[in-house]
């Protein structure tokens, strides 16, 4: 199986980002977690895209704040799918990261989550890596199944209470 790397730009993202490693382990993905800046350690992370292929990758997932510039740096080091959450943090709560992450030019995307987006980030990269991966595919399968039991049981339960306060 193909692992997923999650690069933050800085170590005050881990909050955040814990969420999309919980959502990982979950489905039993491995992952490697890194801290490396588009603008501080710009050649660090260059590398760690261009190689990230060889070394295993199949998604890469990149989380920053304000300026945001680490997805996009990311994604035009590598033709691996890049997946940007924009972090909230500054001033501007997060709308600075989002946009930064979601503006790409044409022939470099990066899927973007929403601000904060961690586990939705993390079950992006698994929909992705489950197109050559069917026990990951069961998986996902199975977890949406689990997720709409679980709504349809808090239906019942609030037209019972409902009913029930109507008598």
């Amino acid at each position: 199986m193909k692992k997923v790397a999650v690069i933050m730009g800085s170590d005050s993202d881990l909050p955040v980002v814990e969420k999309a490693f919980a959502t990982l382990k979950e489905y039993g993905v491995p992952f490697e977690a890194h801290v490396y800046s588009a603008h501080r350690t710009p050649e660090e992370a260059r590398t760690f895209a261009q190689t990230a292929r060889e070394n295993g990758f199949g998604v890469i997932i990149a989380a920053a704040g304000m300026a945001a510039h680490l997805a996009g740096a990311l994604a035009a080091a590598t033709t691996l799918p890049v997946i940007g959450i924009p972090i909230a943090s500054g001033g501007l709560g997060g709308m600075d990261a989002l946009l930064s992450t979601v503006m790409m030019p044409s022939g470099i995307p990066v899927a973007t989550v929403a601000v904060n987006g961690a586990a939705n980030a993390a079950h992006l990269a698994v929909q992705m890596l489950a197109l050559e991966d069917s026990t990951l595919a069961e998986k996902l399968d199975e977890k949406r199944a689990a997720g709409a039991k679980k709504v349809l049981e808090k239906d019942r339960d609030l037209v019972k209470k409902i009913s029930g306060e109507q008598n």
